[in-house]
């Protein structure tokens, strides 16, 4: 049995250094233009739009975090009916989070959520989730007023050449997860559905929405790797998936919500590792078989 999983590839969780480009016809065009950036239409009719904060020089315990690892700020559109939602998490510095929030909250987007993920990172960053309804071009010029106020590079990134090979065992890695993942600026990253139906506000919050298990590999060499990302889960698997990650020697590093009216009530689990990758591997593994998971035959 495999667990279901989404590829988001160049706008996975988080996290866009790529952009894919919409015709003129797609419905989607008035949100990229009123952000002027392009995002991708993913499964679920999800347009998610990932702005990575490669303008930041993050490290921790020695290890220069890359923009998909743990710094991709992203943008998800939904439709419903005539109108719209959009769900989404924005990678801020401590000075950018009241600018930033301000911005959100005169334009009617609500603030759920204001936390860290890592520890001891240098600078510190904060990562604010945010939920909005209504027309989504509006919400989206809502949101790059808001961003303007950050340092979050807004302009389109430069078209990037093949990318070197990853320093890790990709296929052992999956093998081990039973997961399918997928090389994105330097990091392998998952994304796992949760069994239920996730629901906010009464609407479907498909796994592009933000309701995937991330797990986030970057090669450290010598056949190691950082892992990042979170787990997500009900009250019942809080403590039985925390005890797993810390007897496997990964650091639990946050507990919190990211959403206020989901049902069911879900926790975001964040999490911290620079260790061989394999090692690591085998000990995500062992803390999602506390989850209920999606799967297939």
């Amino acid at each position: 049995m495999r667990y279901v999983i989404l590829q988001l590839a160049s706008v996975t969780l988080t996290i866009g250094l790529c952009s894919s480009v919409l015709g003129a016809d797609s419905d989607w065009a008035p949100v990229a233009k009123a952000l002027g950036r392009s995002g991708a239409e993913m499964p679920g009719g999800v347009y998610r739009v990932g702005l990575g904060r490669s303008d930041l020089k993050v490290t921790l315990d020695g290890v220069q975090i890359k923009p998909p690892l743990a710094l991709g700020s992203y943008l998800a559109f939904q439709k419903i009916g005539g109108d719209g939602m959009v769900m989404g998490d924005l990678v801020l510095t401590h000075e950018e989070v009241n600018p930033v929030m301000k911005k959100l909250v005169e334009g009617g987007i609500e603030i759920t959520a204001l936390h860290n993920h890592l520890l001891r990172s240098s600078p510190a960053t904060m990562y604010m989730h945010f939920l909005g309804h209504g027309d989504p071009a509006k919400l989206a010029a809502v949101l790059r007023t808001a961003l303007s106020e950050s340092k979050t590079p807004l302009a389109a990134p430069a078209a990037a050449g093949s990318p070197p090979p990853l320093e890790l065992d990709t296929a052992a890695i999956e093998r081990t997860l039973g997961a399918k993942g997928a090389a994105t600026g330097g990091v392998y990253q998952f994304n796992i559905a949760r069994a239920e139906t996730i629901t906010d506000g009464g609407m479907s919050i498909p796994i592009a929405m933000g309701s995937g298990i991330v797990i986030n590999f970057q090669p450290t060499g010598g056949g190691k790797a950082a892992i990042t990302g979170d787990f997500v889960l009900v009250a019942q698997e809080v403590n039985p998936v925390l005890k797993t990650l810390r007897d496997n020697g990964i650091e639990v590093t946050a507990l919190h919500s990211h959403m206020l009216e989901e049902r069911p009530r879900l926790f975001f689990m964040h999490y911290w590792a620079n260790d061989d990758a394999q090692k690591l591997a085998a000990g995500l593994k062992a803390a999602l078989s506390k989850v209920n998971l999606a799967r297939t035959p």
